[in-house]
C-alpha cells in the first residue's frame, strides 16, 4: 500500500508521488509447547550494543516480561556466547500469545506465540468435543502485535461465544415498569396524559397506561444479538473450511434464533461500562458476558480477523488433555455401567494429615478419574507428555535421563493413587497423547496399550500405559 506525502516530499519534477516506507512489523516469536527453546533477538528489544548482545538491558527485559512468561509457562534461560549474553525462552505445557516489552522502555515491542505441538486442528477438535470446558483464558496484559493472523478464528471466538451463551442463560425475567398506549386499560391509566394528548387530538380510544411487565432486559438482548451476528460474520469470513469454526457458526446461529424478538443494536462503550460497574451484584455470567461484548466493540482481534494485534491468552494443554480423557472414559464407562468420579469436581480428593506442618504444601492427593464397577476400580491419570511415543520410537536406554525420571515419577504417582483403593480388580492407568499416525500404527500392531502385573503384600494391581490420539474423537 502507498501513502500520499506532502508537497515538500514529492520528487523535484513533481510528476510522481513517492511511497512512504511500510511501517516496520514488530517482532513475533513463535515456538511449540515442550519444544525447542526460542532465542530472543536483542536488536528488537534493546538498544544496539557494541558487543552486539543485550548489554545491561537483558535483566530489565526479563523483569519487564516476568508476568507474561509466568502466564504462558515459559522459562527464560540466560546463556553465554561469542556475542555476550543470550536469552532463550523454554516453552512449557501451555499454548497462547503474550506481548513482549522492550528492555529499554518497558513498552510492547513484540510478541510471543506458543503453538500446540499436536497442531491447532487437534486442539480445536478437543475443545469442541469437550464443550469448551477447558477453553483459552484471557490475560490482563496489553495486545499482542501480529498475533491475530497467526491463530485460527475459533481460538478466542469459542470462549467469547461460550460467555455470550452463559449470559443469555443468566438473564432471568424480572418485573419492570412499562408505559404504553393501549386501547384497553391495563394497570394504571395516566389520566393527565390522556386528557392532554389523547382527548386533545380526538384519539379518545388511546389510553396511556403504566403497568408492571415480566421480561428480560430488551436493550441488553439487542446488544447480545449484535455481538453474535458480528462473531458469525467474522467466523464465516475467516473460518473457510475449518470444521471447528463452522461448528461455532452453528452455535452462533442457534443463539441468534433465540433472540428473534429483538433487533440487533451495537452498544456504546459507556453503556457497557455502566453494566460493568454494577455487574458484581448481578453475577459472574453478566460480568464475563459484558466483557466479551466490549472486546467485540473494541475490535480486539478475536483470532482470524483483519486486525494485526490480538488479545493475550493462554491455554493449559494438560488441563485440556485431562478434560478430553474424562470425556473418553465417561463414554466407555456408560457402556458397562461404571460410576465415574473426577478430581476436577472434587470427587476424588484424599486429604493428607501431616505431623510436620512444613510439609503441608502437599495437602491432598487427587486422582484425575476413578471408575467403579462392582468390586473393580480403575484409577486413571491423564499425562500431557510424549513418553509412550518416545519409548516406542527409541529404546528405554536411549531416552534422555530427564525423560526417564519423569516417566518413573508418573508411575510412582499413579501407584500411589491406586494404593488409596481396595478392590478385587484394581487397575492403574496412565494415558498419554499420541499423534494420529503413531496411534494408528500402534493400534494396528495392538501396542497402543501396554500392561504389567504388580503383586506386593497380597495386593494385585494391573498397570496400564495407554496412548490415545490427540485431536481425534475416539470412541
Amino acid at each position: 500500500m502507498t501513502y500520499r506525502r506532502s508537497y515538500r516530499e514529492r520528487t523535484r519534477s513533481g510528476s510522481r508521488w513517492r511511497p512512504l516506507p511500510v511501517p516496520e512489523q514488530k517482532r513475533l516469536l513463535v515456538g511449540s509447547d515442550h519444544g525447542t527453546p526460542v532465542t530472543v533477538p536483542p536488536e528488537d528489544f534493546a538498544p544496539s550494543q557494541r558487543s552486539l548482545g543485550w548489554g545491561p538491558y537483558g535483566e530489565t527485559f526479563l523483569r519487564f516480561n516476568d508476568d507474561a512468561f509466568r502466564a504462558l509457562d515459559v522459562q527464560p534461560e540466560i546463556t553465554g556466547g561469542s556475542s555476550g549474553m543470550a536469552i532463550r525462552l523454554i516453552p512449557g505445557e501451555r499454548t497462547g500469545a503474550v506481548p513482549l516489552r522492550s528492555g529499554l522502555t518497558g513498552q510492547v515491542a513484540g510478541g510471543l506465540i506458543i503453538r500446540p505441538r499436536f497442531g491447532w486442528a487437534g486442539v480445536g477438535q478437543i475443545l469442541h468435543e469437550t464443550g469448551w470446558h477447558a477453553s483459552p483464558e484471557l490475560i490482563g496484559l496489553p495486545m499482542v502485535p501480529g498475533s491475530a493472523r497467526e491463530v485460527p478464528p475459533w481460538v478466542l471466538a469459542g470462549p467469547v461465544l461460550a460467555r455470550l451463551q452463559s449470559l443469555l442463560k443468566s438473564l432471568t425475567p424480572k418485573y419492570r415498569e412499562v408505559e404504553e398506549i393501549l386501547q384497553k386499560p391495563r394497570g394504571q391509566v395516566i389520566w393527565s396524559r390522556y386528557l392532554t394528548h389523547s382527548l386533545a387530538h380526538g384519539a379518545w380510544h388511546h389510553l396511556p397506561c403504566r403497568f408492571p411487565d415480566l421480561a428480560t432486559d430488551p436493550l441488553l438482548r439487542r446488544h447480545i444479538r449484535w455481538a453474535l451476528e458480528r462473531m458469525q460474520r467474522s467466523l464465516l469470513g475467516s473460518g473457510g473450511t475449518d470444521s471447528v469454526a463452522m461448528a461455532l457458526v452453528g452455535l452462533a446461529v442457534r443463539l441468534i434464533e433465540s433472540l428473534t424478538d429483538v433487533i440487533p443494536l451495537m452498544p456504546r462503550r459507556e453503556e457497557l461500562d455502566r453494566y460493568l460497574m454494577g455487574s458484581r451484584l448481578l453475577g459472574e455470567s453478566l460480568r464475563l458476558g459484558i466483557e466479551a461484548i466490549a472486546w467485540i466493540v473494541d475490535e480486539r482481534g478475536l483470532g482470524g480477523g483483519n486486525e494485526r494485534s490480538g488479545l493475550p491468552w493462554t491455554l493449559p494443554l494438560e488441563k485440556l488433555w485431562e478434560s478430553y480423557i474424562e470425556s473418553v472414559y465417561r463414554r466407555e464407562a456408560a457402556k458397562v455401567g461404571g460410576e465415574v468420579k473426577v478430581g476436577r469436581l472434587g470427587e476424588t480428593v484424599f486429604p493428607l494429615e501431616w505431623s510436620d506442618p512444613t510439609h503441608r504444601t502437599l495437602g491432598h492427593l487427587v486422582p484425575d478419574i476413578v471408575i467403579r464397577r462392582g468390586r473393580s476400580v480403575q484409577v486413571i491419570d491423564a499425562k500431557y507428555k510424549a513418553h509412550l511415543a518416545e519409548v516406542d520410537d527409541t529404546s528405554w536406554r536411549q531416552l534422555e535421563r530427564e525423560t526417564r525420571e519423569a516417566h518413573r515419577a508418573d508411575l510412582h504417582q499413579i501407584l500411589a493413587y491406586a494404593s488409596l483403593y481396595e478392590a478385587n480388580e484394581l487397575t492403574a492407568t496412565l494415558v498419554y497423547p499420541l499423534r494420529i499416525s503413531t496411534f494408528t500404527t500402534l493400534q494396528q500392531q495392538h501396542r497402543d496399550c501396554a500392561t504389567a502385573e504388580l503383586l506386593h503384600g497380597g495386593r494385585h494391581v494391573r498397570l496400564e500405559l495407554r496412548g490415545l490420539p490427540f485431536g481425534v474423537v475416539y470412541s
